[in-house]
């Protein structure tokens, strides 16, 4: 497999696992787990699954880790501390399609960061995937109908969801801008040690406001999901794709998690598949196509 074709697997598996953890995130708030906690027990988990497959490569490497812990430990609290904390927050005030619109604004964030960073030049393909892309999200948020997008009621939920795209832009341009000698699980494992630093005071916060979690089947469902998929698989998967392809090609994937988001409440909402998805997801497949074309 090239390593294009290897790197759109890995962008596409990412956006599944992400659009999953949207509906996870708001099935949260329905059975009233805190998000900060979660987003806490979350992290504190995948450190320990981790461990036992870091632990020789953090030792052999620790000059280089002490060395760049600065920019590591950065990319660790926009990623862990602040995107995911944020997110789950946000969706206690917000729909999952409010919150997948607003991210769909981050391809154009990171195209802007790489430029000022000097990292990658955008090409008139990228643009003008960029546009295709975004008007395929419009298509499945507003059900191919405008007056839905103008009437769109934005709420403190969806203002929160604007730390998330900036964090998560800056995030993946620095993460192409220091090449790290670490492997792909070794850098998220430092990425998560720094990053948890950051939410013990989270934690310890909700705690003393009274949100206590309760475990239950629904708890525990909700915690495997997003320890396995949308951390542990899908940064692997991120980041790996960033590697091979760059921050603003692999970018426009994130386009996809409307699309998928859509799918998998047709699946567990029972919801009907109309025409709109259909054409929402011609725009933003023709959109990730375009943007990845080269120019000559």
């Amino acid at each position: 497999m090239s390593k294009n074709y290897l790197a759109y697997t890995f962008l596409t598996l990412a956006a599944l696992f992400w659009s999953g953890n949207f509906i996870i995130g708001k099935f949260a708030t329905l059975f009233e787990v805190p998000p900060l906690t979660l987003n806490f027990l979350r992290w504190v988990m995948v450190w320990f699954i981790l461990i036992p497959f870091t632990i020789k490569e953090v030792i052999l490497k620790k000059s280089y880790i002490r060395k760049n812990i600065l920019v590591i430990g950065f990319m660790g609290v926009l990623s862990i501390s602040t995107f995911n904390s944020v997110v789950y927050f946000a969706l206690n005030f917000t729909q999952v399609i409010n919150a997948v619109l607003m991210l769909s604004a981050i391809p154009a964030v990171i195209i802007i960061f790489s430029s000022i960073m000097k990292i990658e030049k955008t090409n008139i393909f990228q643009l003008s995937g960029l546009i295709l892309s975004i008007a395929g999200v419009g298509t499945i948020i507003s059900n191919a109908d405008i007056q839905k997008i103008v009437t769109l009621n934005f709420n403190k939920g969806d203002l929160w969801m604007i730390v998330c795209v900036l964090s998560w832009a800056l995030y993946s341009t620095l993460l192409k801008k220091n090449k790290s000698e670490l492997s792909t699980f070794s850098l998220i494992h430092i990425m998560v040690s720094v990053g948890l630093i950051f939410l013990v005071p989270q934690f310890l916060y909700e705690q003393s406001i009274g949100l206590d979690f309760k475990i239950n089947k629904a708890f525990i469902f909700i915690l495997l999901y997003v320890v396995i998929f949308p951390a542990i698989a899908a940064y692997y998967c991120w980041q790996k794709a960033i590697e091979l392809i760059g921050p603003n090609r692999s970018a426009m994937f994130i386009q996809l998690m409307p699309l998928f988001s859509a799918l998998l409440a047709i699946i567990i909402f029972k919801e009907k598949f109309q025409l709109y998805h259909l054409i929402g997801a011609a725009f933003i497949v023709s959109g990730i196509y375009l943007s990845n074309r080269k120019t000559q």
